[in-house]
């Protein structure tokens, strides 16, 4: 089942059975394996999970850096997996990146103006004093002054200010999509809520889709109205945000929440639900459902059958043979 919610006509990204897998010298790396979801227009899905489960894989995958290896990623139905060079080039402009490191997305030696209009060069070639001015526009856009700070370089800015300038850039296309790739890991506390209002208002702003990959599920439930859940490769839960913290039903999923700081002092612990062991190896991954070997709830249907994902509630998925609310296996 495709992790789906909006109506038909209001999707506007649509992936079906992603697969991408990598060469290396032990082996073929299975980092994600038959992922499907559906992402409508002005929503924001945030896809959480621990590293190494295929996040930043499957956000490069959408964009075609590399492609995928199996399955299909349709942007307002084109599909981005089967189009010429040439026909992605011209589509490039409506889905856009936003990558964990402002600074090394950045070119050191370009001044930042540049580095935004450079996408304008590149895809609507656009003659210099139209690029400037959009360029300028989209700095004001996301609050930097273009007067003090275009002619700067990346190391005369902070990390803030770096992402401000990353974000603008991926705007300048005016895109539907934004794909973010942990987008404030890098930064300060203080800076990381600056840049989700900063997010949460050109969404609006702008009319965005937004897939927004992190592990910090705190970030998540701030700017997300969907959480997707990964595991190794592979979804385990989606849900709207606020049935993911209050009614989690795969093991794994509550097993993050568990482990995430709580903000309140005051407030109680809760039973503690920690997994043991390591993340398996993706070049060899368990049988069955993967997380078995780490899950407290595994029986042995869990190592001879898949789980695959399927309604709990409306809009709410899991794939597990024994969720925490089916009553089954308790």
């Amino acid at each position: 089942m495709s992790a789906g919610y909006a109506a038909e006509d209001n999707v506007l990204l649509r992936v079906e059975d992603l697969v991408v897998e990598f060469s290396t010298r032990r082996g073929r790396v299975q980092a994600v394996s038959g992922v499907s979801f559906e992402l409508g227009r002005s929503e924001t899905l945030g896809m959480v999970g621990e590293s190494g489960c295929g996040k930043s894989s499957l956000a490069r995958a959408i964009m075609q850096l590399p492609p995928p290896t199996g399955g299909r990623v349709l942007l307002s139905g084109h599909d981005l997996t089967r189009l010429s060079a040439g026909s992605l080039r011209s589509l490039r402009r409506q889905f856009q990146m936003v990558f964990q490191d402002p600074a090394s997305s950045l070119n050191p030696m370009r001044p930042v103006g540049k580095s935004i209009e450079e996408p304008l060069r590149a895809l609507d070639r656009l003659e210099a004093g139209e690029r400037e001015r959009r360029a300028r526009e989209m700095m004001t856009a996301v609050g930097l002054d273009p007067d003090l700070h275009y002619q700067r370089l990346p190391r005369q800015l902070s990390g803030g200010q770096c992402q401000r300038v990353s974000i603008a850039r991926a705007l300048v296309t005016r895109p539907k999509l934004l794909v973010c790739d942990e987008p404030v890991a890098s930064l300060d506390v203080s800076i990381q809520a600056q840049i989700l209002n900063l997010l949460r208002e050109i969404r609006s702003a702008f009319g965005l889709a937004v897939l927004f990959i992190a592990h910090d599920l705190a970030v998540v439930k701030q700017v997300c109205d969907r959480v997707a859940v990964m595991y190794l490769g592979r979804l385990c839960e989606v849900a709207p945000t606020d049935a993911i913290f209050h009614l989690p039903a795969h093991p794994y999923t509550r097993a993050l929440l568990a482990a995430a700081p709580r903000p309140d002092p005051g407030q109680p612990p809760g039973e503690p639900e920690l997994l043991p062991g390591e993340l398996p190896s993706p070049l060899d991954p368990p049988s069955g459902c993967r997380f078995r070997t780490r899950c407290p709830r595994a029986k042995a249907r869990c190592a001879e059958q898949q789980p695959e994902l399927r309604a709990l509630a409306p809009g709410h998925l899991v794939a597990c043979h024994y969720p925490h609310d089916s009553g089954a296996g308790r």
